[in-house]
């Protein structure tokens, strides 16, 4: 097969989830000397993006965006150790939790998945992680983005709670703050004082990676 055809192929079965074409066309493409960054960006993250955008036009529905999901961690695992051999690959660190109280955790893996494939080290605290757990990761893994990720409407005043903790542990200005999740709004993310907000995956990388670019022109200044 080419390169496009190989490409392609990826596109084509990430959509429908096919898991096992995906992994095969990844190994083709790496055994016939195609770049790993090619494999990611020319094809598994545009697809995982059109499932994405087909989710929201109600075309997909929840079983297609998992199906779809696994099927690009598949392609991940084999090029994980391959994209952290580069170092242009690491945009940068980005820890992810649900907030407490909350145990929904289907767009937050979704968005876990779009971050590494996207060249994030991603960091998941899982479900309910309290403040004080997101304080002592935070300390530890000194990520350059956080993400409270949220999915009932009782817990989204979590994200203010983390907020304050994050201030009153005198964290809250070496770390971007991005909140998500089904019933949040621009509106609620900016009321609690977070820096963005996502409402899909594909917009939480291309939020994440602004964010980021925008510390460090700050920075540079």
């Amino acid at each position: 097969m080419t390169d496009e055809e190989i490409l392609q192929l990826l596109y084509e079965e990430t959509l429908t989830g096919n898991a096992p074409a995906v992994a095969g066309g990844v190994n083709d493409g790496l055994a016939q000397g195609m770049p790993p960054e090619s494999m990611l960006f020319d094809a598994l993250i545009p697809s995982l993006e059109e499932v994405g955008a087909r989710f929201e036009r109600g075309d997909y529905f929840v079983p297609e965006m998992l199906i779809a999901a696994r099927a690009m961690q598949g392609a991940l695992d084999i090029l994980r150790p391959l994209l952290a051999d580069n170092e242009s690959a690491q945009i940068g660190t980005f820890l992810m939790g649900t907030v407490k109280g909350d145990v929904h955790d289907i767009g937050k893996n979704l968005c876990n998945i779009m971050l590494e494939g996207a060249g994030f080290n991603v960091i998941d605290l899982g479900v309910n992680v309290p403040p004080e757990k997101f304080i002592e990761q935070i300390e530890e893994h000194q990520p350059d983005v956080v993400g409270f990720s949220a999915f009932l409407t009782t817990t989204m005043p979590m994200f203010k709670a983390n907020i304050n903790a994050l201030e009153k542990a005198g964290l809250r200005d070496r770390v971007i703050v991005m909140v998500g999740g089904a019933p949040v709004t621009q509106e609620y993310a900016d009321a609690v004082g977070a820096d963005g907000y996502a409402a899909d995956a594909s917009t939480a990388v291309r939020k994440a990676k602004e964010l980021i670019e925008l510390r460090r022109e700050k920075v540079l200044v």
